[in-house]
């Protein structure tokens, strides 16, 4: 049976070790860090994300971490609540945060009791190995090295993989970074957590419940070149969060956390494969943080890289580079159609919150007029995600 290595345990990386080590094919996952605690990781499931952990059949997995549905979706423009949009917005389940760290730990020990895999952590790659025009394995930074019919890298937005094998990613211009504030929850969050979006005063943030028990996460968006300088962020945010939670942010003004900086890179290579190797989830295509589509997206990919992969496996015998080699290119066939889509949907949300942030008398206009344009724009709005939270194609896992 031929081999595979995988690069980064992430969402990508962990759930498709665990399908093909359920299916017998060996499998080599290889994580860099020593653990899961990495200072952010998305949480966000869309019913798209959860349907694919379902389809995996990891619902029971998923029960035994932390976990919270969301309870709605807010808008909020200049003090006043353009409308509220109830979950699960006619999907089966609710948007869900999920604990990264937990998850990925569960899934690497589920992987860990199937014969064929092997879990190799704190080791990063070095290397790409090369026979001819051919990826045959990788060689680590202990020394190393790990012979394998396919290699995938998993390893996110800034893959080194895809830099070693030369596979360009395009990527869009460049139009905000996000600070990342973490703080106490307020009581009433704990039942009712909404994703609250809030443009005011010419700023555009986001706050909600996050998966970690009475944690409150602030998402803040910021212009590339804009300094991170130091600031009162509790007198800041008390004026322009919602009136519910002013008194909140200065009860706990010595609680909040200092700002993470995440640079927001958004793009797609315009080839995922080379012979011998696969690119799938950010390292192929990173996403927006609109929506929460990253994880989403991965989770399909998986699904649709184990249904071609599979049975190129079990069907490989003298030929199994050239069975593997043409299996690549028709993944990324299938996935390229939703990836491309889902991108241009997040661009044009993200252009509608930009407007409302450059243009203060639409936004007043809105605010003011809420009453009376609020049911309109909500309707408008759950239309036009359902896209972004079911899916754009059919993505079904058949092996």
């Amino acid at each position: 049976m031929p081999n595979v290595v995988i690069v980064g345990a992430g969402p990508t990386g962990a759930t498709l070790a665990l399908l093909l080590a359920r299916r017998g094919i060996p499998v080599t996952l290889v994580e860099a860090a020593r653990d899961f605690q990495r200072q952010f990781r998305g949480e966000g499931l869309m019913p798209s994300g959860l349907d694919a952990l379902h389809q995996m059949g990891l619902d029971t997995l998923l029960e035994t971490v932390p976990h919270r549905p969301l309870s709605a979706w807010e808008f909020w423009l200049s003090d006043r609540r353009l409308f509220r949009a109830n979950e699960p917005l006619g999907s089966a389940r609710p948007c869900t945060l999920v604990s990264q760290p937990p998850l990925l730990a569960a899934l690497v020990q589920a992987a860990q009791t199937k014969p064929g895999f092997e879990w190799i952590s704190g080791t990063g790659v070095k290397e790409l190995l090369w026979d001819k025009q051919r990826v045959t394995g990788v060689s680590l930074t202990d020394g190393r090295t790990i012979e394998a019919d396919l290699v995938v890298g998993a390893d996110g937005r800034a893959s080194l993989l895809r830099q070693k094998a030369e596979l360009t990613l395009t990527t869009q211009p460049k139009s905000i970074d996000v600070l990342w504030f973490k703080l106490p929850a307020p009581p009433n969050y704990e039942n009712d957590n909404r994703f609250c979006t809030v443009v005011k005063g010419g700023r555009v943030f986001s706050l909600f419940h996050g998966a970690e028990a009475g944690r409150l996460h602030l998402a803040w968006a910021i212009s590339p070149d804009e300094p991170t300088e130091q600031k009162n962020w509790a007198a800041t945010f008390a004026a322009l969060v919602p009136p519910e939670l002013v008194e909140h942010f200065w009860a706990v003004e010595d609680k909040i956390s200092p700002p993470m900086r995440l640079s927001v890179m958004v793009g797609r290579c315009d080839r995922w494969h080379r012979p011998g190797l696969l690119l799938l989830g950010d390292a192929a295509h990173p996403m927006s943080p609109v929506r929460a589509q990253g994880i989403n997206l991965a989770l399909r990919d998986v699904i649709v890289a184990t249904n071609h992969l599979v049975p190129a496996f079990q069907q490989a015998d003298d030929s199994a580079s050239a069975v593997i080699d043409c299996a690549l290119a028709r993944i990324q066939a299938e996935r390229e159609p939703e990836i491309i889509q889902a991108q241009k949907l997040q661009a044009h949300e993200a252009s509608r919150g930009e407007m409302l942030r450059r243009f203060g008398l639409l936004s007043q206009g809105l605010s003011a007029f809420s009453p009376v344009v609020g049911p309109l724009v909500k309707r408008v709005w759950t239309q036009q995600q359902q896209p972004l939270r079911e899916g754009i194609t059919p993505v079904r896992l058949e092996v």
